[in-house]
């Protein structure tokens, strides 16, 4: 990847409907070259997808979670179920494997604390793998963003 790779990435990662021509004009490039250059970075995995963000406060989705994981056992098994349930659970947007004293980072998504209370119940707790769950919630947003940050 060179410069103007990381430039379109820069571009896109701040408005990713811009036009094949006005992404070239932005990054110095006649249309053709930029979007082989573009195609070509989705080929190569840098760019993964393009999607809309929205505002999960505005669509009625209300509380946004943090929920720890801690598991009594690390058998494949248990993990698998474990790992198998978070990709059916739409309000997992997140799960991460971590280090130090919880086992998995999850950020959740839901209607209201009810609805978090039987994601919990129903679906997380069950998990045979899972020893205890600590939960936080999120009470103003300071920051959020997808975008990584780009050496242009």
């Amino acid at each position: 990847m060179d410069r103007t790779d990381y430039k379109i990435l820069s571009e896109l990662q701040s408005e990713g409907r811009l036009s094949s021509q006005a992404l070239a004009e932005r990054v110095g490039l006649s249309t053709t070259p930029c979007w082989r250059r573009v195609k070509k970075l989705e080929e190569n995995g840098v760019i993964a997808g393009t999607v809309a963000i929205l505002d999960p406060r505005r669509i009625g989705l209300e509380v946004i979670a943090v929920a720890e994981v801690s598991v009594a056992e690390h058998d494949d098994e248990g993990v698998r179920e474990f790992e198998d349930m978070v990709e059916r659970r739409p309000e997992i947007l997140e799960c991460h494997t971590m280090s130090g004293g919880h086992d998995y980072h999850l950020k959740v998504v839901c209607k209201n604390i009810a609805a978090y209370e039987r994601l919990l119940r129903e679906h997380i707790i069950p998990c045979r793998a899972v020893n205890g769950v600590n939960s936080s919630f999120v009470l103003r947003s300071n920051k959020y963003t997808t975008a990584l940050p780009l050496e242009v």
